[in-house]
């Protein structure tokens, strides 16, 4: 056999990591190397989450719960998150199925395929990291302006 496996997981590209709100509003957006774990990318998309303006009480900084696949199933962020007051809503590896999770899955899969929806994101150009999460951020910005003023009509 010549050449890599195709089943190679250390291949070089980019992985685009979005946390939302229920609705699938993008919160925050991140890109990281493709043969890095998910995992790590969960903690800096947490604490970029900006405060929400609330109608009464103090603005709120954080979710109250997170679900998310197996991929970011590991027991240091379960504690991380708990400590933080947010509730884990992440199906177990080996132990659960995602199917529970599936009814939820959909809402950010929803928001990558609007964030995909502009086409310099679908194919990365850039070879700078920074312009292409600037873009990325840039699309998150007008996907939540397009959404919020077509929800004020």
């Amino acid at each position: 056999m010549t050449g890599p496996s195709p089943v190679d997981r250390g291949k070089p590209g980019s992985k685009i990591h979005v946390l939302s709100d229920r609705v699938g509003m993008p919160l925050s957006v991140a890109v990281c190397a493709a043969n890095t774990n998910d995992s790590e990318a969960l903690q800096p998309l947490i604490m970029a989450v900006p405060a929400i303006k609330s109608r009464r009480g103090p603005r709120r900084r954080k979710p109250s719960k997170l679900h998310a696949d197996k991929a970011y199933d590991h027991r240091v962020l379960r504690i991380w998150l708990r400590e933080r007051g947010i509730a884990v809503r992440i199906a177990r590896k080996g132990i659960e199925s995602s199917q529970k999770l599936g009814k939820h899955r959909w809402v950010i899969e929803r928001s990558i395929a609007w964030l995909f929806g502009y086409r310099r994101l679908t194919i990365r150009y850039e070879r700078q990291a920074t312009h292409f999460c600037a873009f990325l951020t840039l699309a998150a910005a007008l996907t939540r302006h397009k959404k919020l003023a077509k929800a004020s009509t």
